[in-house]
């Protein structure tokens, strides 16, 4: 009868830590938005479960303890009953239980509490959480102290920081069950990667999304609002530094729409006033500023772009609230982007390539002489804004070996040149010439 007993408590202790872990992993997966509904519904469950999980750790914590209670108090159990109980096989035989009750709590840990408990705590977390708030309170009311300073006895004994506030749900785990839920077709794998690029951010520094200072368009502050106006139409930005003496004395910054606002109110003011009478103050930040930071320094100072500077107070480059976004969702294009082959051959003769082509293919295409470390460059929009000595906006170009190099028309959001317009420069016969000279002469 004695036996029996066992066997029978054996069953419900490991059902009871079967039932303890669907309520950990129940509570410690539930979601506050939908607790908070429930409550705001008139739900009283619901308000006592949403003070439980501004403390799950502490819950967490009870649960698991009880349900390691459980299991290793079946384990000894069946441990008895498989050695010296009615499940033993006879005198010598010790080895032989040991390993039988191995088997059986084994197959019972997996099966009851690994893969059933889990699972059901995953799939129904808001009913079971809801249903085990108040035993869970009881519960963590009584032997919470007991949990507690078992964790603080295994963060003693354990290298390094230790479990400080229990087992609870890390980045990693975040991370994890996002690619489980990509696998198991509840989301996207563009909305898990925006998820993953998301928690990224804080990893993510303000050098490493900025536009760099070789492709920032400057306007000199003595400009006039002409030149600002020309030169905002002709480069598609509509926000432009504005320098004092060199690139690195960023003294403002020019917004488009402030100078055709004041050109359309005083149209003498094309000519009469100066680009520094309109600047706005600029926004510097360290190119060592963590974009999640960033973003929301941004967002509090409202201003859509910052200066970066690096540690010697240099410019680096600038960043927009666009730069960040995009390490989130991705490339921002518009519906006018098309992909671009990195050579397409025209008509006459000419060539259309990508500006991003290194500057070494480019010269073996047109037969021409380029050495990419002597000129300390590495693509062909490199090789046009060091000959040039400035940023290329759209129509500048520059003669090279009988080839005329040409930006074009900015693409993307940024507006940065995409590909570049190459044109053999014919020179005219003696033929033409005279023919040219003779028509001067009708004339």
């Amino acid at each position: 009868m004695t036996d029996a007993w066992l066997i029978a408590l054996a069953v419900v202790l490991v059902a009871l830590a079967g039932l303890l872990t669907m309520a950990e992993t129940a509570i410690g997966r539930v979601s506050r938005s939908l607790v908070d509904e429930a409550r705001k519904d008139g739900d009283s469950r619901a308000g006592r479960l949403l003070g439980m999980l501004d403390d799950r750790p502490r819950y967490v914590n009870v649960l698991l303890f009880l349900s390691t209670v459980a299991m290793t108090t079946a384990t000894v159990i069946v441990g008895y009953l498989c050695i010296d109980g009615p499940l033993a096989s006879g005198a010598g035989s010790a080895l032989w239980g040991v390993l039988l009750a191995v088997a059986i709590m084994v197959v019972a840990s997996y099966v009851v509490v690994g893969v059933a408990g889990r699972t059901l705590g995953r799939q129904h977390a808001y009913r079971i959480a809801m249903s085990s708030a108040r035993a869970a309170r009881g519960l963590a009311a009584v032997l919470g102290p007991l949990a507690t300073l078992l964790i603080l006895i295994g963060n003693a004994v354990t290298p390094g920081k230790g479990y400080r506030e229990g087992p609870f749900a890390s980045q990693a785990e975040l991370r994890e069950m996002v690619d489980l839920a990509e696998a198991d077709d509840l989301i996207e794998d563009d909305e898990r990667q925006m998820i993953h690029s998301a928690l990224e951010l804080g990893d993510t520094y303000a050098r490493e999304v900025m536009v760099p200072r070789t492709d920032i368009v400057f306007i000199e502050r003595t400009k006039t609002l002409r030149q600002a106006l020309s030169l905002g139409l002709r480069s598609g930005y509509s926000r432009i530094p504005v320098i004092g003496e060199n690139a690195d004395d960023v003294v403002g910054i020019m917004y488009l729409k402030d100078v055709v606002r004041r050109v359309f109110e005083h149209r003498d003011a094309e000519q009469d006033e100066r680009v520094v009478s309109l600047m706005r103050v600029p926004y510097f930040v360290p190119d060592s500023k963590a974009a999640d930071a960033l973003l929301r320094d941004m967002q509090s100072a409202r201003v859509h772009m910052a200066i970066v500077v690096d540690e010697y107070g240099g410019t680096a480059g600038l960043v927009t609230i666009e730069d960040i976004l995009e390490e989130i969702v991705g490339e921002i294009t518009d519906e006018y982007d098309t992909e671009t082959p990195e050579v397409s051959p025209l008509p006459d003769g000419a060539y259309r390539v990508l500006a991003r082509m290194h500057v070494d293919d480019c010269a073996e295409l047109f037969g021409i002489e380029i050495d990419s470390e002597e000129e300390g460059v590495e693509t062909v929009l490199g090789f046009v804004a060091k000959r040039l000595g400035r940023v290329p906006i759209p129509g500048s170009s520059v003669e090279v070996d009988g080839w005329r190099l040409t930006a074009e028309q900015g693409a993307g959001r940024r507006n940065r040149i995409g590909t570049v317009l190459a044109q053999p420069i014919v020179a005219p016969t003696e033929a033409d010439e005279t023919a040219d000279g003779d028509d001067r002469v009708d004339g």
